[in-house]
């Protein structure tokens, strides 16, 4: 049997049970929760939501969490959820960087899957660590690249791997922001992305570029072979990057350019994927979701709109929510995601098999891969050259 959308797969299972190790008090960690219950195949229930006890305590009880459920620390919470007959089936790392291998492998240790934000380390050493847990445990690991699963992306996706665009001779991603032109490592409150000692040895790229470089990557079915980086601090004084212009090259040497900032005055979130052929380019914006603007040598510039049919691919189909004329946007990029994470941690528990094809939820591999770009990107900015990422 065919199946239509995401949501007519596996329906009428029971909702999967989600558990949050941080994100009590910021955007990030209700966007999580946002996307899983927009999804419809997640329940919220329980989470050690700050490092704080008593955010920790206020903030479970503004997410309605029981009492019994709202943790002071991510150990307690693995090892009391897993002896529940009712506890969490997965949890969401929503932590600074650091944190999210430990807190990981704790959760591993009891059985429960993960899902977990970008990058997936701090270091790139800690990935030998998680992937030899998740071998052992044998959970899934999934990692939150939301924009992969906008409709049109995987428009785009498949567009390139039908060779509408012919064979691909450049790439150029950009993603730009400003939230970060004034901030400062000597604020009060300064962010943990500044401190080398949380974040690892890069800001903006770690943060922005991970995206950058998983959107790259997944839509032209070709990952990022080397680069090269400058680095740049173009806001306030900061001890790491807060901008960086790459240049780069793709399996089969196809060339490109990958720039990122966060102190790009005006801009909001602009990441923005222009892929070149010899037959067309194709161009896809965050910002404007729905749309990919698709030209052609020697015609007019086509636009393709999110929706059903008049060229749009079933890959992308699948995904689609609401007919045309009525918006989606980044919340319902978020329930894709929470939706395929939940079709393969469900196939996982119960012993099934996933219709090939049907799904395509980014992993541990591919946050293993972002942490050789940002190695890369970091050594190459160092020593002004290019820089192969690790085999």
């Amino acid at each position: 049997m065919e199946i239509a959308n995401l949501s007519d797969y596996s329906d009428g299972k029971r909702r999967l049970r989600l558990g949050l190790v941080g994100g009590g008090t910021g955007l990030i960690g209700a966007i999580h929760a946002n996307g899983a219950r927009l999804s419809n195949r997640w329940d919220v229930v329980a989470g050690a939501l700050s490092s704080n006890p008593e955010t920790a305590k206020s903030a479970g009880q503004k997410w309605h969490f029981d009492p019994d459920r709202c943790y002071l620390d991510y150990a307690q919470m693995a090892s009391k959820e897993a002896g529940r007959p009712d506890g969490i089936d997965a949890v969401a790392i929503v932590t600074p960087n650091h944190l999210h291998a430990p807190v990981a492998i704790e959760f591993m240790k009891h059985g429960i899957d993960i899902i977990c934000d970008k990058p997936v380390t701090s270091q790139l050493e800690e990935v030998a660590e998680l992937t030899a847990a998740q071998k052992r445990s044998g959970v899934f690991f999934g990692v939150t690249y939301a924009y992969a699963s906008h409709p049109m992306v995987r428009q785009a996706r498949e567009m390139v791997l039908s060779e509408d665009l012919g064979d691909i001779r450049q790439v150029h991603v950009e993603y730009f922001q400003d939230w970060a032109i004034d901030l400062t490592d000597e604020e009060a409150n300064a962010p943990w992305r500044l401190d080398r000692e949380k974040s690892g040895p890069s800001f903006t790229v770690a943060d922005i570029g991970t995206h950058a470089e998983h959107l790259t990557s997944f839509v032209t079915g070709r990952q990022i072979e080397s680069v090269r980086a400058d680095f740049l601090v173009t806001g306030s004084p900061k001890p790491l990057e807060d901008t960086a212009f790459m240049h780069i090259r793709l399996t089969g040497s196809i060339p490109g350019t990958l720039m990122v900032s966060q102190s790009m005055a005006g801009s909001h979130c602009g990441l923005r994927l222009r892929v070149s052929g010899t037959k067309a380019t194709i161009e896809w914006l965050q910002e404007k979701p729905e749309i990919i603007s698709f030209r052609k040598v020697g015609e007019p510039e086509k636009l393709l709109s999110r929706g059903h049919g008049a060229g749009i691919y079933r890959s992308a189909e699948k995904l689609v929510r609401m007919p045309r004329g009525h918006p989606e946007a980044l919340s319902d990029a978020w329930a894709n995601l929470y939706q395929e994470f939940c079709i393969s941690i469900q196939a996982r528990r119960e012993g099934e098999q996933v219709p090939e094809g049907l799904i395509e939820p980014p992993t541990l591999a591919h946050g293993l891969q972002s942490m050789k770009f940002i190695n890369a990107a970091v050594k190459s900015s160092k020593e002004n050259q290019w820089v192969y990422l690790e085999d």
